[in-house]
């Protein structure tokens, strides 16, 4: 049996270039329909509360929340959307946030726009969808018998958990800026984002759970 309703759709991504081009490959797809799109991870979910879509490509690093957490909101209240998240990098600790918080894909952002349409498609079918590369990475990560996360604190991205390493090695945001070549505003955003994600009110608490983790012990660098 076939239906003629387009897949409805809501794109998520804080560059406008590229959001921008995500939305007119679905505008021109005609087998799904835009029916909204957000810039930064709080949006996302408003959005997605208000258009009730199907699926939502979604940016995984995103302003003001991530697109792990935004994914993990949206299936909350709305558990039978297909959340597909986009990024430019292949790494191990994005991939198992995004499939604890509920995502059925993992598209890298340069795939081809025939890729993506097919993964949509695939993903409002209630598919899971991944790249050969990191299908084989979760593969090998279960068939090894391994317990346990790949990476302490997954929500983090990997300069968050750099960030927080040093913090637990008892660095200063001065000296975290200098360590790893950054502003002292950009450490200070990082700081205040891992506060967030490790639902922690202040520095020591975030140190401590750090340690508990086995951070800060590799800082001497």
């Amino acid at each position: 049996m076939t239906t003629d309703a387009p897949i409805r759709v809501v794109v998520a991504d804080d560059h406008p270039m590229f959001r921008a081009g995500l939305r007119m490959l679905v505008e021109d797809s005609p087998e799904l329909e835009l029916v909204g799109e957000a810039a930064d991870g709080v949006e996302v979910v408003a959005v997605c509360l208000a258009s009730q879509p199907q699926v939502v490509l979604m940016d995984i690093h995103m302003p003001r929340t991530s697109g792990v957490d935004a994914t993990r909101r949206i299936l909350a209240e709305l558990p039978d959307v297909g959340v597909l998240m986009l990024t430019m990098l292949e790494d191990d600790t994005s991939v198992f946030a995004a499939m604890r918080a509920g995502a059925r894909g993992y598209v890298l952002k340069g795939a081809a726009p025939g890729d993506i349409v097919r993964a949509v498609t695939a993903a409002a079918a209630g598919e899971a969808i991944f790249s050969p590369v990191l299908a084989r990475r979760m593969a090998h990560f279960f068939t090894a018998g391994r317990g346990g996360d790949p990476h302490p604190f997954p929500d983090l991205s990997s300069r968050e958990r750099d960030v927080l390493d040093l913090m637990a090695a008892g660095r200063s945001n001065t000296q975290i800026a200098t360590g790893l070549g950054l502003s002292e505003k950009t450490v200070r955003n990082n700081v205040s984002m891992i506060f967030a994600k490790l639902r922690v009110a202040d520095r020591a608490t975030a140190i401590v759970q750090a340690r508990d983790a086995g951070l800060g012990r590799s800082a001497d660098r």
